[in-house]
Formats: C-alpha cells, sequence, structure tokens
C-alpha cells in the first residue's frame, strides 16, 4: 500500500509537490506548474494555503538507520 509523504530528495520548499509527484509518479515538474496554476487563478489565496495545509499534514518519511 503506497503513502504519501514530504519529499526528501525532490524538494524546493517544503517536499509537498515532490511527494505528491512522487506518489503519483509523475514529474515532480507537472505537479509544480499545476499548484502554480492553481495559486495564480485563485489570486494567491487558494495555493498558498492549500501548499502550507499540505505540508503541516502530510508526514516526512521516517529515516531508518
Amino acid at each position: 500500500m503506497k503513502k504519501l509523504y514530504l519529499s526528501e530528495a525532490d524538494k524546493k520548499i517544503g517536499g509537498v509537490c515532490g511527494g505528491i509527484a512522487e506518489y503519483f509518479e509523475v514529474d515532480s515538474t507537472i505537479i509544480r506548474l499545476a499548484w502554480l496554476l492553481v495559486t495564480i487563478f485563485t489570486a494567491m489565496f487558494g495555493g498558498v494555503i492549500a501548499y502550507l495545509i499540505a505540508w503541516a499534514v502530510i508526514p516526512p518519511r521516517q529515516r531508518i538507520m
């Protein structure tokens, strides 16, 4: 069963877009562009709020030592 985690390898700010891209097995650039469009078309409010909520809710991947 797949789980959604913040990306450690493919992150620009918090790893949200990279984590979503890893989960859906698509290029992270596509997710980032979609997120940018949502942010622009919602006058910055929807995209920024959604990103902050996703960053707070999506757990980081636990490192195994």
